[in-house]
């Protein structure tokens, strides 16, 4: 068998091993996959060497927990325990696959069991319901931006949706002229829109109520601008929403709004297993049914939606 260093490895786990496993990512996607495996590959080759991938030994797989152990120890710009486990994360995946596409598998991964504990773990905070009635949804607050980060801001607050679920919506996943408006969530299997949605529980439908159907109907054909490139539009909403001094804290992020209509959800006394699904959360409750209608899940989702002023989305 002829020795096959780390970085090689990783062109023949990209191109032959996980080939098919990309498949239903769009383009920019798996650039994105692409570009953060190898750069935890190219840590590893820094750190240790572009070593032959079946010889990394224990000790090879230490050394390079103890360099990321020192950047989450450093003063200036420590990194997270997170960030730090995937890049181990990769490696570990990167051996396990390899070897096992080579015929190796009585090999013991020298990657295994060197995660780092997460004890704080960090998420964005909810914004509270009285900050969006008085502050997000007052006239005029959202003016002048971008339409897509006034609209997507405005279906955010009252769907739960994540930014890339919102700007990823194509005309045929937005129903607005059914009996109960609501938009799907869904991946797209084909076609030059193809793309993965987070998880398999991540598909659902969920009505349009308040300002979402409002928002929803000026853009019937959602946003292509921002489709496929969510990181750029919550950049962009983000910079946006904190000069405007719209976000409560340094902290408060357009993902807070997803938190905080999972908040509202619980306060309201909405069924668990509903709101697990709105918020496309896989639930350990055994399986009962589809989460109701899509009339029960606008009456409920009714229950929570916040007042405001036509003005806001024209």
């Amino acid at each position: 068998m002829p020795i096959v260093t780390v970085s090689q490895a990783f062109d023949i786990y990209r191109r032959e091993i996980v080939a098919a496993d990309l498949r239903g990512k769009s383009p920019r996607q798996r650039q994105i996959w692409k570009n953060t495996k190898l750069r935890s590959v190219q840590y590893f080759t820094e750190v240790v060497g572009d070593v032959p991938i079946l010889e990394i030994t224990r000790e090879d797989a230490r050394r390079f927990r103890i360099h990321w152990l020192e950047c989450m120890q450093d003063e200036k710009s420590p990194i997270s325990a997170n960030t730090a486990n995937r890049h181990m994360g990769d490696l570990r995946g990167l051996f396990d696959r390899y070897k096992t596409y080579v015929g190796r598998e009585e090999l013991s991964n020298p990657f295994r069991a060197l995660s780092f504990k997460d004890k704080i773990k960090k998420s964005a905070p909810r914004i509270e319901t009285e900050w969006v009635r008085n502050v997000i949804l007052k006239p005029g607050a959202l003016s002048g931006l971008r339409d897509e980060i006034r609209l997507v801001t405005f279906i955010m607050i009252e769907t739960g949706c994540r930014p890339g679920e919102v700007v990823n919506l194509l005309p045929e996943d937005i129903e607005l002229d059914a009996k109960v408006p609501f938009i799907r969530i869904r991946p797209t299997l084909e076609g030059k829109n193809k793309r993965e949605i987070k998880a398999e529980a991540s598909t659902r439908g969920i009505p349009l109520v308040g300002i979402a159907l409002a928002a929803m109907k000026q853009a019937p054909e959602g946003f292509p601008h921002y489709r496929d490139r969510s990181s750029s539009f919550s950049a962009a909403a983000n910079k946006s929403l904190r000069n405007r001094g719209l976000f409560p804290t340094p902290d408060h992020v357009i993902y807070s709004f997803r938190h905080s209509f999972e908040k509202r959800m619980q306060e309201a006394g909405i069924d668990y297993g509903l709101r697990c699904l709105l918020m496309g959360h896989k639930t350990d409750r055994p399986k009962y049914g589809d989460g109701g209608s899509m009339a029960y899940r606008r009456d409920e989702l009714m229950k929570i939606a916040h007042p405001f002023d036509d003005s806001c989305v024209e």
